[in-house]
């Protein structure tokens, strides 16, 4: 199981390895392997992680949908087509 290092510059974690953090996290507070500080610390990142997550699923989904709006208004998403 990897230990929560030192703070990492979220921009710069790719979402597997953001989720894989958030995974040793949680198996960690699971577990009650650290103290009440560590938890809390712990639990912290976790709540950035997952955010961070969270921000980085959305990048991808509108890099594959491409959103328009049609003549009468409506706003709907087709697939992204590369060129």
């Amino acid at each position: 199981m990897a230990k929560t290092a030192a703070p990492q510059d979220l921009k710069a974690i790719s979402f597997e390895a953001a989720l894989g953090e958030l995974e040793d996290i949680v198996q960690k507070l699971e577990t009650g392997e650290t103290d009440l500080d560590g938890a809390i610390k712990a639990y912290e990142r976790g709540v950035r992680l997952k955010q961070h997550c969270a921000d980085k699923l959305r990048e991808a989904q509108l890099r594959v949908d491409k959103i328009e709006t049609d003549a009468g208004g409506e706003v709907r998403s087709e697939p992204f087509e590369a060129d």
